[in-house]
């Protein structure tokens, strides 16, 4: 397989959907790893595989309907393998195999249907001190934007997942990349007071636009970098509200074509009427409960150009 990912909306030809099956036994608050899955369990609204089957079941039949080869990890037993990103993620024709939380680490093992097919110069893995997972990457051709948190409570944070260690790690394999660090908010138990990753708060989406919330930057100069390199008249921005359930979230199929959950009233509107997306909806809300929407349950492999 010849990998290909520059961006984050160009035409997409193969990607990986997690895998919904064996999720495991009722999680307790304690076993959580990040602020909804926190809140879902505290509320007795954490869901049930059923739910998330036929949610993930929705998302693929939209990726197959635009013709996109679509690869599904192995199933492993009592193991939540929904969210693919974390695991790992493509920059140009590198994949690189992230050091998620140890919690997570039994994941890797049912890739190797995906790792198979890639020639082995082309799979990286990192040292075991640089933490970076997908969701904290954004591609946008030559710019690699990256969610940081560097505070000295990192060890104690779940809901941190990528240092500066991997920062500079991930700019020595891609040297000719300009990478941009943006410090993001995090708690570990409100999920209003912050977010999991940076696609949790910032997208690019058709040609030239993207979607942020900007409370969820630690500092206003790293959402103002954001608007500095779209444009102002390019940027639509979320509410708190929006920013809870997950609306920059969304997953491109191609510049013309956004996947995003049914019940993002405002937003899909807004995608259709104002920027002319073709917007493809999907029940995603359940899921949702966990902590990631669509861009997270992806890995993308190939997208065209």
């Amino acid at each position: 397989m010849n990998l290909n990912v520059k961006n984050e909306t160009s035409r997409l030809k193969a990607v990986v959907l997690g895998q919904p099956g064996s999720m495991g036994q009722p999680l307790l608050p304690g076993q959580t790893y990040d602020a909804k899955s926190y809140e879902s369990v505290l509320r007795g609204v954490y869901p049930t595989e059923e739910a998330v089957y036929k949610e993930m079941s929705a998302f693929e039949k939209v990726l197959l309907k635009y013709n996109v080869q679509v690869f599904r990890p192995w199933t492993l037993e009592n193991c939540n393998q929904v969210f693919a990103r974390d695991v790992g993620f493509v920059i140009d024709d590198k994949i690189i195999n992230s050091n998620i939380i140890p919690d997570r680490e039994d994941e890797k093992e049912a890739y190797e249907v995906v790792y198979d097919q890639i020639s082995y110069n082309k799979i990286y893995n990192l040292p075991e001190k640089a933490h970076v997972e997908g969701g904290d990457v954004v591609l946008y051709d030559d710019i690699v934007f990256v969610g940081l948190y560097t505070g000295a409570d990192y060890p104690q944070l779940k809901s941190a997942r990528t240092n500066e260690y991997a920062f500079h790690f991930l700019k020595e394999i891609f040297p000719k990349k300009n990478f941009i660090p943006l410090r993001l908010k995090k708690h570990d138990t409100d999920p209003r007071q912050g977010v999991l990753h940076l696609d949790c708060t910032f997208m690019p989406v058709g040609k030239g636009k993207a979607l942020i919330y900007k409370d969820g930057f630690l500092h206003p100069e790293d959402s103002q970098i954001v608007v500095d390199v779209f444009g102002k008249e390019n940027i639509s921005e979320i509410t708190q509200e929006e920013m809870y359930y997950m609306n920059t979230n969304v997953f491109s199929i191609s510049p013309e074509v956004v996947v995003s959950e049914e019940h993002f009233t405002r937003l899909n509107t807004h995608l259709e009427n104002e920027w002319g997306l073709t917007v493809e909806r999907v029940p995603y809300r359940e899921i949702s409960k966990m902590g990631g929407l669509l861009r997270c349950s992806t890995l993308p492999l190939v997208r065209e150009g």
